[in-house]
């Protein structure tokens, strides 16, 4: 008998990682309904439509708690797992903090190979090894789609928290990866992928933000208002630069989280398409059709904030609202913000200033060629 082909996780599901999530659209309508927090320990909370949120425990510590859990975007099942966790964990960095603990979530058809599970959590494991973060526990349901993911918990002084309200008009915004792993994987479940687009968009994923959290942390001088009494803490660094704010770029894409920041932190962004960059292969994938539900859903919601200068491309255009999977920091800085772009490339993390920060005006994000 001819052995058995492996199963194509991509093949399961309906759409693949971050493009798997509700449209931003539902989320705000939701979201905005609900009552305010009233806990003054909630340093962020929900209706900050922040990365994470932020609880103090006492003085000088609070925990950051966030959870990230999506269906298969490569076949490979270590792969997805290592994926998986990367993500959840992106979002405890893109706050200022240090993961210390996390819960898995599983969803796994019961006649589904035990076999393909235990890779899919090997490889989530090692993720979660490589940040120092231990797996206490977890939780799993019936599914016929596979999802996996993690609730992760993480410490953060309170003082250091970088929340995304606190970009400053002159600020500089730094990136961190290249965009396109949500075209590159939609390629991959129609089987349309060449390797060398599947082996960068699978390195990019599988890159903890751990190193750039680590030279933000160590570094930089925060100065921001704190979160629950407002006022300034800088705290003393050794190169001088000033982080104001930061967020990890995920499933809304690009505009639809720097539309978080200039709404959260009351300025306009302005970013310069030509100097974002983008994953071998992404172009072609947005030329060939190869576009994600989510983002068509993303481009819905956020393009009405946005102007678009001329000269700019309709497929790049595009690839600024992809849904990322485990992608890369916006980081909005004052003072030092070429530093700290030396600082993370002597740290082996790609960095590249793609706009400033503006007073608040029309458009809310003005893209420039």
């Amino acid at each position: 008998m001819p052995d058995p082909q492996p199963i194509r996780l991509t093949a399961t599901v309906k759409a693949g990682g971050c493009a798997s999530k509700l449209s931003p659209a539902v989320l705000d309508a939701v979201l905005g309904q609900l009552p305010q927090q009233t806990d003054p320990n909630v340093l962020v909370g929900f209706d900050h439509a922040d990365d994470a949120g932020v609880y103090q425990i006492g003085p000088g510590m609070a925990l950051v708690q966030t959870v990230d859990f999506f269906t298969p975007m490569v076949d490979d099942p270590y792969t997805f797992g290592q994926i998986a966790a990367t993500n959840a964990l992106s979002d405890v960095y893109a706050m200022g903090g240090r993961p210390i603990t996390a819960l898995a979530h599983v969803c796994f058809p019961a006649s589904g190979d035990a076999s393909v599970l235990g890779q899919i959590m090997a490889g989530g494991l090692s993720k979660m090894v490589e940040a120092g973060c231990a797996v206490i526990g977890g939780h799993s349901v019936r599914d016929e789609e596979t999802k996996f993911g993690y609730s992760v918990t993480g410490l953060i002084d309170p003082k250091k928290v970088l929340s995304n309200g606190g970009a400053r008009s002159g600020d500089r915004l730094l990136f961190t990866k290249a965009l396109g792993t949500g075209v590159i994987t939609t390629a991959i479940k129609k089987g349309a992928a060449k390797p060398a687009w599947m082996d960068a968009a699978v390195r990019s994923m599988t890159t903890l933000n751990k190193r750039a959290a680590e030279v933000i942390a160590d570094d930089g001088v925060h100065d921001q208002q704190g979160p629950s009494t407002g006022d300034h803490h800088p705290a003393a660094g050794n190169l001088g630069y000033e982080v104001h704010a930061m967020t990890d770029i995920t499933g809304f894409g690009l505009i639809a989280h720097a539309r978080e920041i200039a709404m959260a932190s009351n300025v306009s962004l302005r970013l310069f398409a030509g100097r974002i960059p983008l994953l071998e292969g992404a172009l072609d994938c947005v030329h060939a059709g190869h576009i994600p539900g989510g983002l068509l859903a993303n481009r819905e919601f956020a393009e009405c904030v946005v102007g678009w200068q001329d000269g700019i491309n309709e497929e790049l255009k595009t690839l600024l609202f992809d849904p990322q999977t485990a992608g890369g920091l916006l980081i909005s800085v004052g003072t030092g913000a070429a530093r700290l772009r030396e600082a993370l490339d002597a740290a082996g993390v790609p960095a590249v200033e793609i706009g400033e920060v503006l007073e608040r005006r029309r458009p809310l994000i003005d893209v420039a060629p």
